[in-house]
């Protein structure tokens, strides 16, 4: 069976690693074009192509596959499926129509909740129990297409994005290849999404990991778990920013003025005032520094107790 395979962060790495051990033959591997970043603005290649080198693969990354030169390119592999995980691009009819068996595509949410660019940190900020993965049959829409299957795993009061994707793109890589090989022999069917129950996620900006302390504390602390590894959740204290890396809500903490630090010496860290509650803070990370736990960072900002920080 000639696959093409598509996708870029490491979500996607363990379902094309799954595809090449299981004797799948990938005779392409597209991914995003390289992108600068970091301190020096250097080229970083996306996760999958890093991985895809490792095995062997042929690598292809076209800025967009809209181009009918990249189509023809694409046409040129003979794939028979196309697996798509989070590649980053919506593939158009032209794309769709190329392999027989049309393209699969690993979701990392519960179709139709949570279609689009982010629906890991949006199962985090609407404070489900449960998250899941969906394979489904690509169309031209975003994330419309009709679902194979599903399977969902609880979401954790100590989950992040970060840590959440991974436990996601493990059940994915699983489910991918319980349901690839069934389709493949017409074993399944598609069945259509409800659209009354579809809900969209947003591209997460930078932005939006400055911290609001008018916000309620059990938001203020989904947010700081949504938002990491990236883009973070902030604050700032004495002109540098101040990451909040670990976080909980607290209920039974007086609460102060907005913003105020106070100290919990029972935990071993400090809170700071909300709109409603108090955010207790456990691991933080001053600009230019390390990680420190609320406590190292404490002795060394011995003033910070009872300061107010910005409120946005």
């Amino acid at each position: 069976m000639r696959v093409v395979f598509m996708g870029s962060p490491e979500f996607a790495v363990p379902h094309l690693e799954q595809l090449v051990l299981n004797q799948y033959q990938v005779v392409g591997v597209y991914t995003q074009p390289d992108r600068a970043a970091g301190r020096g603005r250097g080229l970083v290649s996306p996760p999958v192509k890093l991985a895809a080198k490792s095995l062997g693969l042929e690598v292809v990354q076209p800025p967009s596959l809209k181009e009918a030169r990249a189509v023809e390119q694409l046409a040129r592999f003979r794939p028979e499926v196309i697996v798509v995980a989070a590649f980053g691009q919506i593939l158009p009819r032209s794309v769709l129509d190329i392999p027989r068996f049309g393209a699969v595509n690993v979701h990392p949410s519960l179709l139709p909740r949570f279609r689009g660019a982010s629906p890991v940190a949006a199962a985090i900020l609407a404070g489900d129990e449960f998250s899941g993965v969906s394979i489904m049959l690509m169309d031209e829409g975003m994330d419309t297409g009709p679902v194979l299957a599903r399977a969902q795993i609880p979401v954790s009061a100590l989950d992040t994005t970060g840590s959440l994707t991974s436990k996601l793109s493990l059940v994915g890589a699983s489910l991918l290849l319980e349901v690839l090989g069934h389709h493949l022999r017409g074993e399944l069917t598609p069945q259509p999404q409800n659209e009354a129950e579809a809900t969209y996620s947003s591209p997460i900006a930078k932005e939006e990991g400055k911290i609001d302390w008018h916000l309620p504390a059990l938001e203020l602390w989904r947010r700081v778990r949504a938002f990491y590894p990236w883009p973070g959740c902030y604050t700032k204290w004495r002109g540098k920013k101040l990451d909040i890396i670990e976080a909980v809500p607290l209920s039974g903490e007086k609460a102060l003025k907005v913003g105020e630090v106070v100290a919990l010496p029972s935990m071993a860290a400090f809170g700071v005032s909300t709109g409603e509650g108090v955010l207790g803070v456990s691991r933080v990370r001053l600009e230019g520094k390390q990680a420190l736990s609320a406590a190292e960072f404490l002795r060394g900002q011995r003033d910070f107790i009872g300061a107010v920080l910005p409120q946005s």
